[in-house]
């Protein structure tokens, strides 16, 4: 527990652990890690309980508080698990097993039904969703499917206790949840998060489920939605679907919800059946409970008229139960679809005879319910024409390829040499295929005039969601060795995604394929900025930013501090992203990078930067950015300049903000109990003409004059007498100096003083005058002298029994003392300071 010293104390509700960590030469370091334990405090089982001294959570007064604290602690062996998994290192040519190590070992899914809400005061709906759930550290992605209602506006998790836990807002149901407290990483662990979705039509339909594991999840590349045809019936399901590796059975589990009476126990007689358009295929009889509704079944051999169908998604799956009063949910089987990305990278690192060309393909693909597979491949940096693209196997030899798809006819050349795109779609795609397809078993093969066999190979992957946007809505930039200055002969080749988003930060999510090795697998990627296309020199270091370092085939992140000169790059497409390796520390693969509809951001960006008061509203009616700014232009030498606005110092107790203008003024509204009527004059003129920087001053506002070309004088202050719209200016006078050296930081400031008083630097527009009494800077905040503020500490938050006050730039703080108390138990009460006696409570 962390010591902050006196008056703080002892910090009982954070806990800190020195985590090992190790660079990437392999040196080991220690990193402290600190977490608020309170909001992971186990509710007391009493109905009086009580915080004893030196401990966070509450107990019962004869309970065990060092149990209840291991039970808060415990989840920190999971974070280490999940930091440790996320270093492992795996091989990246282009044949990956399954069970090979990668980052989706570090990631755990999860599934949810969401059928009608029963007990809602919203009428029960007939919609049933599926979601699909990855927690990948502390973030949760999410993909949602569903039928039979309208679409939702609104996802909502909620807790064990029924209380909203994350709201996301939808235009598209694919999102995730960032930073999972402690609490929830263990709810969900626990299966006790739900899931609830809102329309926002006039229905006001509501559907809700319970997040749980399932075992099905990993091997799952069919799927089907059951939803029932009457009217608000609040039952539902799902199945989960795949083929056999070798022989035609179709492997599926379902689950189901609403279908029994709630609380019945005894097993239900249920008929499974495979309709194609209302025929009846095959059928399974079984007995299912409510308590177990998870059901497992065999559909074997499927001949091959059934295996048509169910790549095309026109066969459907049925659950009706026997009786009087039976029940039935079906719904159609197609392709699992998802919110990942069906995505590959070639190289001629993985070409069927590796080489080295620095040539790249990059592919994406579209899985449709009705099983025809969109594409769009872009080649680059081949050493000759493309003769042949297909979609294969893994060979089983070397001399027997396993060619499923030619997709050559889709292919055209651009005027750039060795380049060109394949934009088209594979209508009749086997069911097979597609199991294959959605267990990364295919490959996309390019064959060119010097290399007719292959010269790029890839592994066509799916790229689980991250919340990356552009994903859905923009091809990736591919990342060749050709693209490289001077070019590289190298086997990697790699793609990546970006985007920049209203707060200027910049998302990136790169993928690799074919990497030299070495003993030192480390990469780093770099994101370069051009002043010139193709007359910067490597060597300079100009605008180049580290994005990370990652092991194997993937990266991702954001970079928030952009400079505005990377950010021009970025609009006028000069930018790049590089990836670098030990065996090619001046670049392996590069790709040129350009952002959409960044110009304004790039206009907003930039006077935000330069001036003191800058407001910046985002209108989501119109679209369109609305902002105000104070900055003074002058012309010299075809070259803008730009000055911030500086403030002066108010001796009035009231000031307001007025929204048009930069600098605070004085409250004349408040001060007009104290102005005399001899200065009130009936009709005052509007403000005060200044030929300074010719503008107008409000009444009664003061200024540092505006002089070209010295910008301002911030040794005098003007004042606009209200009563006769005259500008009256008077040279400051500094305050006497005890020492024998004063010196004066900054040119621009007017009044030197000594180097002993060292105070810190002034970041906000009303402090920028270095004369006048001294400020306190406390934390990211300032104070003024004689202001009184309750501290902030990190991962506790406000401290209310401490009070802190600004004495001639000096902070100082106290905690509030508390008298003796004669009791010998005394215990303190939630939100109050000091320890009372019990006795206090029944008075």
């Amino acid at each position: 527990h962390p010591d902050l010293g006196e008056p703080f104390g002892v910090m009982h509700c954070v806990m800190c652990h020195c985590e090992p960590q190790r660079s990437r030469r392999g040196k080991v370091f220690g990193k402290v890690s600190c977490r608020n334990m309170k909001q992971d405090c186990p509710d007391p089982t009493c109905d009086d309980p009580v915080l004893l001294p030196g401990h966070c959570c509450k107990t019962c007064p004869k309970g065990n508080a060092q149990m209840q604290t291991k039970e808060a602690e415990s989840l920190f062996e999971f974070f280490q698990e999940k930091d440790d998994d996320l270093h492992k290192s795996y091989n990246d040519r282009s044949y990956i097993s399954s069970e090979e190590n990668s980052d989706r070992d570090s990631a755990a899914d999860f599934v949810a039904v969401l059928t009608g809400v029963t007990d809602s005061w919203l009428p029960s709906s007939s919609g049933v969703a599926r979601a699909r759930f990855t927690l990948a550290r502390t973030s949760l992605t999410f993909s949602i499917t569903f039928q039979r209602m309208n679409r939702p506006s609104l996802i909502t998790f909620l807790d064990s206790e029924g209380n909203t836990a994350f709201e996301f807002r939808v235009p598209q149901i694919c999102g995730v949840w960032k930073n999972l407290p402690k609490s929830h990483l263990r709810q969900l662990e626990a299966e006790q998060l739900r899931v609830s979705m809102t329309t926002a039509d006039n229905k006001k339909e509501e559907i809700q489920g319970k997040i749980i594991k399932h075992r099905a999840l990993f091997a799952e590349t069919f799927s089907a939605i059951l939803t029932s045809d009457e009217v608000h019936s609040g039952m539902g399901g799902i199945a989960m679907l795949t083929l056999s590796d070798t022989e035609n059975n179709l492997h599926f589990i379902l689950i189901l919800q609403g279908l029994f009476p709630h609380g019945t126990s005894v097993k239900v007689p249920v008929r499974v059946k495979l309709l194609y358009r209302q025929h009846l295929l095959r059928e399974i009889q079984a007995n299912i409970s409510a308590d177990d509704s998870d059901f497992a079944e065999v559909l074997a051999d499927l001949n091959s008229r059934e295996l048509f169908w169910l790549s095309r998604g026109q066969l459907q799956i049925s659950v009706e139960t026997e009786g009087q009063n039976s029940r039935q949910i079906s719904g159609y089987i197609s392709g699992k679809r998802s919110c990942d990305t069906l995505q590959s990278v070639m190289s001629s690192g993985s070409a069927l005879t590796p080489g080295k060309t620095g040539g790249v393909g990059s592919a994406v693909f579209t899985l449709h319910h009705n099983g025809s597979l969109d594409f769009q491949v872009l080649v680059a940096g081949l050493s000759s024409a493309v003769v042949g693209m297909t979609i294969e196997m893994k060979p089983r030899r070397r001399s027997k390829r396993s060619v499923l798809y030619d997709i050559t006819a889709d292919f055209s050349a651009t005027e750039e040499r060795g380049s060109g795109r394949a934009l088209g779609s594979c209508g009749r795609v086997e069911a097979r295929h597609i199991h294959m397809l959605l267990q990364n078993e295919l490959f996309i093969n390019i064959a060119t005039a010097e290399q007719q066999e292959s010269e790029l190979r890839g592994q066509i992957r799916m790229l689980p969601y991250n919340g990356l946007d552009a994903r859905q809505t923009e091809l990736p930039v591919p990342l060749a060795g050709q693209f490289v200055s001077p070019p590289v002969r190298t086997g990697a080749a790699g793609h990546a995604w970006v985007s920049v988003d209203e707060q200027c930060h910049l998302h990136y999510e790169i993928v690799v394929n074919g990497l030299s090795k070495s003993e030192d697998t480390s990469v780093s990627a770099h994101l370069h900025g051009l002043a010139e296309i193709g007359e910067m020199d490597d060597s300079s270091t100009n605008h180049k930013r580290l994005l990370t370092g990652f092991y194997g085939q993937q990266a991702q992140g954001v970079l928030k501090d952009i400079s505005v000169e990377l950010l021009r790059h970025l609009d006028e497409g000069t930018a790049y992203i590089q990836v670098s390796t030990k065996m090619n520390p001046r670049g392996e693969i590069r790709g040129r990078v350009s952002t959409k509809n960044i110009s304004i951001l790039l206009f907003v960006y930039f006077f935000c930067l330069f001036s003191v008061y800058c407001i910046y509203l985002y209108n989501k009616h119109n679209n369109i950015f609305n902002f105000a700014y104070d900055l003074f232009e002058s012309l010299q030498k075809k070259t803008v300049i730009c000055d911030p606005v500086i403030c002066p110092a108010l001796s009035c107790p009231h000031t307001i903000q007025p929204e048009d203008q930069c600098c605070p003024i004085c409250d004349e509204k408040k001060e007009s109990k104290q102005t005399t009527a001899a200065e009130k004059v009936e009709g005052d003129p509007e403000g005060c003409y200044f030929e300074g920087d010719q503008k107008m001053h409000a009444p009664g506002t003061t200024w540092h004059p505006f002089v070209p070309p010295f910008s301002y004088i911030k040794c005098a202050v003007c004042t606009c007498k209200g009563s006769t719209g005259e500008v009256h200016c008077e040279k400051l006078t500094c305050p006497p100096l005890t020492c024998s050296r004063p010196i004066r930081r900054n040119p621009s400031d007017c009044c030197k003083e000594c180097p002993a008083e060292d105070t810190p630097p002034l970041e906000d527009d009303e402090m920028m005058q270095a004369d006048g009494t001294r400020h306190c800077k406390f934390g990211n905040n300032y104070y003024q002298n004689s202001e009184h503020w309750h501290p902030r500490v990190p991962l506790v938050g406000e401290m209310k029994c401490i009070t802190c006050w600004c004495d001639h730039g000096v902070t100082k703080c106290q905690k509030k003392q508390c008298p003796l108390l004669s009791c010998s138990n005394p215990i303190r009460r939630e939100g109050k300071c000091c320890p009372e006696c019990i006795g206090k409570f029944w008075c």
